[in-house]
């Protein structure tokens, strides 16, 4: 919860992968060049629930051009829908125990404001949470599996209450009520623990254990550092957390709920993410945050020993769901040159199958690139690592132009796997270098904590010296390189025009903050536990107006003189269209060429297949226009 702080302003992109192993370089040879329809012809999806029975795997996909719920044999076969929507993004959570019940989720129109629906036997469609400017969301299955969890803001917008909902007549009862402006991180099997956050700083944050029948709430949090509840262990006698107290990488550490002492589990040289433990106990699964790509290592609880993967299917594993009986587990794979696909392993067979077939069938995966994580030395010595995406067509006698492409955030991470904004790119023809500017995730506590309050400065800084370093390299034409980024990556973008302006030659603006100002007043109030950090990172418009002026673009935008696109979702709650509509209006004054796109039914992040290929069409249109006269 505490690095989600960090995300708040992050485009929903496509998640952080689990690196396993590389696919071979294709041969060096000019690629052939596929418009943004035949990219988007790839299917996303995501998600993966066993159903009682082990014969489906419910999931989500987009393969109509919005994403739905669908089930799929875990023999191999085609997957049927569950869901039709045809206006609203549709996310599947969880088969019921028992039944052919699922649950879902489903925003109106990207605002974020999910409900939690369960789909009846008889098909019908039954809000969980129904009311108008709630927000709610699945916490989990109670041991017995006669209940389930869910927390919502349905009382007081800015607080989430936790309650227990009867699985057979879905009546419910409040178990927690959040009068201390905490995060949910998560229950118990047995419904009497509940795991609360507070961010205090930028990586730090409190961490508490409730006690449901005592109504009595323990510290877990011993120092200043960043604490996250990872798991329960399924007898609800301990609780696994990450936390870096003491070390620049977060280690595993199990908190007994009997004596209140905790211990190491496991530690790593980079960050340990997460881990939890399988349906039965049997296992329990660790993913390691290593130089942009994540590790997964599997542990038998009972011998304590690892599990060999070596039979996993070569590529990026991530979100590893386990079966009821422990007997498989469903996981996705993609890589650079491939999409993300999802797989069931079972364990007595070792043997891995593929579910389902999500490139396009217009692409040849040899006309795609891999990635390369790189590093430069930025304006001060600090080195700045990114992924470097190199067309297959640039020579030294045949340069290209390029692109520093910036995350969300402020502390995301650009991450390898398959990336189909940067391959569609480096498809036409742009180097693009996927950066992680000071202030992203996994590199360390001190490397995350070096943006705090310089926004608009040494970050963008990195962000300029990333161009200097893309000039340096063989195949790109230096004097044509754009900046590009998303949300946070957005504010990168305007405030690069703005505060550098002979820094880049054009800027892509994706639903950026402009005005810290208007941003940090008009916080969506399911953020109200992360106020005090956002200040403490970016600053506080009550007691300092004139700092986040000076950091906020659309009060420079005097000095924007490079070409610019923006693109917005008009329902977007973190960033709102007004900064988008200020920032393009102060610009077009400057007599600077503007190109603005605003999405009527897109929110932060567009889900959309029709307004991806919309998007991704203008940017290279613009690109093409002003990078290659």
């Amino acid at each position: 919860m505490q690095r989600a702080l960090r995300l708040l302003f992050a485009a929903l992109l496509v998640p952080a992968t689990l690196f396993a192993a590389a696919a071979p370089a294709p041969a060096a040879r000019p690629s052939k060049q596929y418009p943004i329809e035949q990219f988007m012809n790839t299917v996303a999806v995501g998600g993966a629930s066993f159903s009682a029975d082990e014969k489906e795997i419910l999931f989500w996909s987009d393969e109509t051009g919005i994403r739905n719920v669908y089930a799929v044999p875990v023999a191999g076969g085609k997957a049927r829908a569950l869901t039709a929507s045809t206006t609203d993004t549709t996310t599947a959570i969880s088969w019921f125990p028992h039944d052919a019940r699922f649950l879902y989720t489903r925003d109106q129109g990207g605002n974020e404001l999910n409900h939690l629906y369960v789909r009846q036997k008889d098909g019908s469609e039954f809000d969980l949470t129904p009311g108008e400017k709630l927000k709610a969301q699945f916490a989990g299955w109670s041991g017995d599996r006669k209940a389930f969890f869910v927390f919502t803001n349905e009382r007081e917008p800015k607080f989430f209450d936790v309650y227990r909902y009867d699985t057979g007549s879905y009546d419910r009862e409040m178990i927690y009520r959040n009068g201390g402006g905490y995060d949910v991180e998560g229950v118990s099997p047995d419904g009497k623990w509940i795991a609360l956050s507070k961010p205090v700083g930028t990586a730090t944050n409190e961490l508490v254990i409730h006690s449901v029948d005592k109504k009595e709430t323990k510290q877990i949090s011993t120092g200043e550092a960043q604490y996250d509840a990872t798991d329960f262990d399924v007898q609800s006698k301990s609780l696994l957390f990450t936390t870096n107290e003491g070390s620049e990488f977060t280690r595993l550490r199990r908190y007994d709920l009997a004596t209140g002492k905790a211990a190491d589990v496991e530690r790593a040289d980079w960050d340990i993410l997460t881990s939890m433990y399988s349906r039965t106990g049997r296992y329990r699964v660790t993913l390691i945050n290593q130089d942009a790509s994540n590790v997964v290592k599997l542990y038998d609880t009972k011998s304590g020993k690892p599990v060999s993967l070596a039979k996993l299917p070569a590529g990026n594993i991530k979100s590893i769901a386990f079966s009821p009986s422990d007997r498989r587990m469903a996981l996705y794979v993609d890589a650079d040159r491939a999409s993300s696909n999802l797989y069931v392993y079972d364990f007595t067979t070792a043997k891995a199958t593929r579910l389902t077939d999500t490139l396009s069938k217009d692409l040849d995966r040899d006309d795609l690139v891999d990635a390369q994580v790189v590093r430069f030395a930025s304006f001060d010595g600090m080195k700045i690592p990114g992924i470097l995406y190199k067309p297959l067509q640039a020579t030294p006698d045949a340069k290209v132009p390029a692109i520093v492409m910036v995350h969300g955030g402020p502390g995301g991470q650009a991450t390898r796997g398959y990336r189909y904004a940067a391959q569609f790119l480096a498809n036409h023809g742009y180097a693009v270098l996927d950066i992680n500017n000071r202030g992203s995730s996994g590199y360390g506590r001190t490397f995350y904590m070096a943006d705090d309050r310089k926004h608009g400065r040494e970050p963008l800084w990195d962000c300029v010296e990333a161009r200097k370093y893309l000039a340096s390299l063989p195949y790109v034409d230096g004097s044509r390189v754009a900046i590009m980024g998303g949300s946070y990556g957005g504010y990168m973008v305007a405030a690069a025009l703005a505060f550098k302006p002979d820094a880049f030659d054009a800027g892509v603006d994706i639903f950026g903050v402009t005005n810290w100002v208007r941003t940090l007043q008009n916080i969506p109030p399911w953020w109200e536990s992360g106020r005090k950090a956002l200040y403490e990172e970016i600053g506080n418009p009550e007691t300092e107006l004139d700092r986040l002026k000076e950091s906020s673009p659309v009060f420079h935008a005097d000095q924007i003189r490079k070409p610019l696109i923006v693109i917005q979702g008009k329902n977007d709650p973190r960033v709102l269209k007004a900064e988008s509509d200020d920032l393009v209006a102060e610009v077009r004054k400057n007599g600077v060429p503007v190109e603005y796109i605003v999405f009527d039914d897109e929110g932060h992040g567009f889900t959309k297949k029709k307004n991806q290929i919309a998007a991704y069409g203008a940017i290279l249109k613009f690109l093409d226009e002003h990078l290659r006269k």
